[in-house]
């Protein structure tokens, strides 16, 4: 609309310019032209012979004049229109803030996923290491192989942490009776010894034997402890001695003596003078050893049912305990201090067995 309006008021002036024009007067025809044509435009018709107009022209000078005539755009129209951009900029900055939270959720519970899945295999392989079974043979007298752990090295070995009678024990409120006399059918025997690791063992041939109750047992081996591993009413002694006997029915009996430091004991002296040079070496001497020179003169004793004092802990062990100690000297003592200065299981619970005790 505004172009025809523009276009108008182009011919008008045109034709207020031509009519005031101080040229020469056109002839008759040309006037008539003229005339007509103004007359046609001003009717809305065709022009009859004047040149056609530049109507882009025309068109792009009123839109200029049209924009410079047009009232400024208000403030409060530029105001409104920032809000409506800083509120698009902050829509589209919180979408990615959501979009950033969801993916640190979807890795947090994927990372949880793959916790918990580490932890459910690392339990079955517990479970399974648990359950599968021990047989280690390496134990000792402290530290990750010592007594506590013994039951946890080998499956056999349970007892040594799991039994109720285990050995030694605190010999205390013992029963006092009549025990009966232990006869001692000791004799000088050839011998063997080792040094197993865990301490002196030597093997005595076979016909030494102890009566005790109407049974007798043999004499299998001898062995030393130090400190000693009994006490008598919470007193220990340096050393001991344990001797482990075997019936005909396969029972087990230990007897125990207890050394203090004084005169050389001259059994000892034999099974010292013969060391085998290596551990795990086992030496035969050609003389003999006497187990009588270990004996103390008075025979009185406790007795109680126990176990043997390293693994595998077997119970149903009887032992008897001599009440009188024997003696070695303090070189003989400290020799072996040098091979062996901890060799003694820990005192076990009695948990209330009957402990009997000579008059």
């Amino acid at each position: 609309m505004r172009h025809l309006i523009a276009l108008l008021a182009c011919c008008l002036a045109m034709a207020s310019a031509s009519a005031s024009d101080p040229a020469p007067k056109p002839s008759a025809d040309k006037a008539d032209g003229k005339t007509a044509n103004v007359k046609a435009i001003l009717e809305g018709k065709p022009s009859i012979s004047a040149a056609k107009p530049d109507i882009k022209a025309l068109a792009a000078a009123a839109d200029a004049r049209t924009a410079a005539t047009a009232p400024a755009r208000p403030a409060a129209a530029d105001e409104e229109q920032s809000e409506i951009d800083l509120s698009a900029r902050i829509a589209e900055r919180l979408a990615q803030l959501r979009e950033q939270q969801a993916t640190r959720a979807a890795a947090a519970a994927r990372a949880r996923k793959a916790l918990e899945a580490k932890r459910r295999k690392e339990a079955e392989a517990a479970i399974a290491a648990a359950n599968k079974p021990k047989n280690g043979t390496h134990w000792s007298y402290e530290g990750e192989y010592g007594p506590a752990n013994w039951s946890n090295i080998n499956a056999s070995w349970a007892k040594c942490n799991t039994g109720k009678r285990q050995s030694p024990i605190d010999l205390r409120d013992g029963i006092k009776v009549d025990l009966e006399q232990i006869a001692f059918d000791y004799r000088p025997s050839s011998f063997s010894e080792i040094d197993n690791g865990h301490t002196i063992q030597v093997t005595v041939g076979g016909g030494n034997f102890l009566t005790v109750g109407n049974m007798a047992y043999e004499l299998q081996q001898f062995h030393f402890h130090r400190p000693s591993e009994e006490r008598i009413n919470g007193r220990g002694t340096e050393m001991v001695i344990h001797f482990v006997h075997r019936s005909f029915e396969g029972k087990l009996l230990v007897l125990a003596v207890l050394l203090e430091r004084g005169q050389a004991n001259p059994m000892i002296q034999t099974v010292w003078n013969n060391l085998p040079l290596e551990k795990q070496e086992t030496v035969s001497p050609s003389i003999l050893l006497d187990p009588n020179e270990a004996l103390p003169e008075k025979r009185d004793y406790f007795t109680y049912m126990g176990s043997l004092t390293e693994p595998p802990c077997t119970e149903d062990v009887l032992w008897i305990v001599m009440k009188q100690t024997m003696q070695a000297s303090p070189a003989q003592m400290a020799l072996f201090s040098r091979l062996y200065p901890l060799n003694a299981r820990p005192v076990q619970q009695s948990n209330g067995r009957m402990i009997k005790e000579s008059n």
